[in-house]
């Protein structure tokens, strides 16, 4: 044991190991190439490289303002569509996952970013096309639920306590990756262009990319080989029946009632995507612009997880300290940012953007500089807040079963979130009014946590606190004593 072990584990009043969900066996991971592969960060970098391929380069589209079109209104329908099949999906994808498998779940999840893609280029030969979009959409929000609920059971569950912070920066950082390439390849072959839209060789390179990475789930460990770095077993093999599966989300909601309270700050955690990108980057920026805007964006959200990451798993703080630390990070960046914006926010509206005399900011016109900077610190927000959100459900349980639920009811409340926020601009409310709404969610989201925070988050979450952990095939929770002797 390394001196930093020691003396965090000497700082702990309780216990920092990890019961595993199953039992307390330890076991010890293969040696060699094998145990080097199967190790729970190599996973979780080929789980963040399935995001890279998928979600990272879909963000890299939507961070261009109107999936880099003309016609912004089309591609927020198509969002909206997304996002609510995304938000019904979601709510069930922890059941669906828990019985195909995560890797089988990330596999299907992954088809319908090509699909998504495909329907851009297909715009862009056939102007009449647009409808293939909003059908794209609603295809790729089935597919999304299923996607983002195995990633996050998986990202929560291999990582033991107090090294969770670290896992979720080291996925997004991978993840956000995708966004960064996709936005360059953007910049690159837009740089010389004056218009508003990107030309068709863009959309070609993402929907190479997003093909390739239908195949990485293929690749990874099954999670039941799998072993902690503490040597703690992430599960034991399960084969339930779907009725199991529903009532254990039942279950879920009736043990553990406080995941309600993070409901607003999953509403907005996707919410506030649709003021970023249509109503400022979309609105003030031309094309290349908007490219280098969202290279810059993707690439700050890198470090904004890392050192919420690193913050969340501060050794020297509690767990329950490291919570409420992070929620004070959140609320400050919260009013600083948003305050900032509405500076700017209030000096257009819609229909000074719509004017033909409009003109859209070049990077290279004064006062750039100061618009850049605002929109690095929302990527830091934004990456900050899905960290945060990811940690505080990871606190609440070690259990995949029950995290891959969590999760889903995570993706499902987001896309709920973002559908709305997304059909708002698409009939094209106020801007004002679209960023208020983000404001206002965003203070409520941190207000609603905080008693989550203070009764719920413990500094070790114990067997007794793993219902679904405890259920059987049948659907009976057995006795904690049962368990610990299996």
């Amino acid at each position: 044991m390394s001196d930093i072990e020691k003396e965090r584990s000497q700082h702990e009043s309780t216990p920092t190991h990890e019961v595993s969900v199953s039992s307390q066996e330890r076991g010890a991971r293969p040696g060699g190439l094998q145990g080097w592969y199967q190790h729970p960060v190599v996973q979780v970098c080929m789980l963040g490289f399935v995001a890279f391929m998928g979600p990272g380069l879909f963000n890299a589209l939507n961070g261009l303002g109107g999936g880099g079109r003309v016609d912004q209104k089309t591609s927020a329908n198509g969002n909206a569509a997304l996002y609510a099949t995304f938000s019904v999906t979601a709510f069930f994808a922890g059941s669906i996952n828990n019985v195909l498998g995560p890797r089988l779940t990330l596999l299907l999840g992954s088809c319908g970013y090509s699909l998504y893609i495909g329907s851009y280029l297909a715009t862009n030969l056939h102007d009449n096309a647009g409808w293939f979009i909003i059908f794209a959409g609603a295809i790729l929000g089935i597919c999304a639920g299923l996607l983002w609920t195995a990633q996050g059971s998986l990202m929560l569950a291999y990582p033991t306590e107090q090294d969770k912070g670290t896992y979720i920066a080291v996925f997004w950082a991978i993840f956000n990756l995708g966004g960064v390439v996709g936005a360059a390849v953007a910049f690159g072959q837009n740089y010389h262009s004056t218009g508003n839209a990107i030309d068709t060789s863009t959309y070609i390179a993402f929907l190479v990319l997003t093909c390739i990475g239908i195949f990485i789930p293929m690749l990874m460990t099954d999670p039941r080989k799998m072993y902690r770095s503490d040597g703690s077993k992430v599960t034991s093999p399960r084969h339930p029946s779907w009725k199991t599966e529903i009532y254990s989300l039942y279950l879920a909601l009736r043990t553990d009632p406080a995941i309600l309270l993070l409901f607003p700050l999953f509403l907005a955690s996707n919410w506030f995507y649709t003021w970023q990108f249509n109503g400022y980057n979309f609105a003030l920026f031309n094309i290349r612009t908007r490219a280098l805007n969202s290279f810059i964006y993707w690439t700050s959200q890198i470090f904004g997880s890392l050192a919420m990451g690193q913050l969340l798993d501060l050794w020297f703080l509690t767990r329950r300290q490291r919570a409420f630390f992070g929620w004070g990070v959140l609320l400050v960046f919260v009013m600083v940012v948003h305050g900032w914006a509405y500076h700017y926010q209030k000096g257009y509206t819609r229909a000074t953007v719509a004017d033909p005399s409009f003109h859209k900011m070049d990077f290279n016109d004064k006062g750039f500089t100061a618009y850049i900077w605002l929109y690095i610190f929302f990527a830091l927000l934004d990456s900050m807040w899905q960290t945060a959100a990811y940690w505080m459900m990871g606190a609440m349980s070690n259990d995949p079963a029950k995290l891959a639920i969590f999760t889903g009811f995570y993706k499902g409340i987001q896309s709920a979130g973002a559908a709305g926020a997304w059909r708002a601009d698409a009939v094209e409310i106020p801007y004002i009014n679209l960023f208020a709404s983000t404001w206002a969610l965003c203070a409520a989201g941190l207000i609603f946590a905080l008693p989550m925070l203070y009764s719920r988050v413990k500094n070790h979450t114990d067997l007794e606190d793993e219902v679904i952990a405890r259920m059987d095939d049948s659907g009976h929770v057995r006795d904690v004593s049962a368990v610990e002797k299996m």
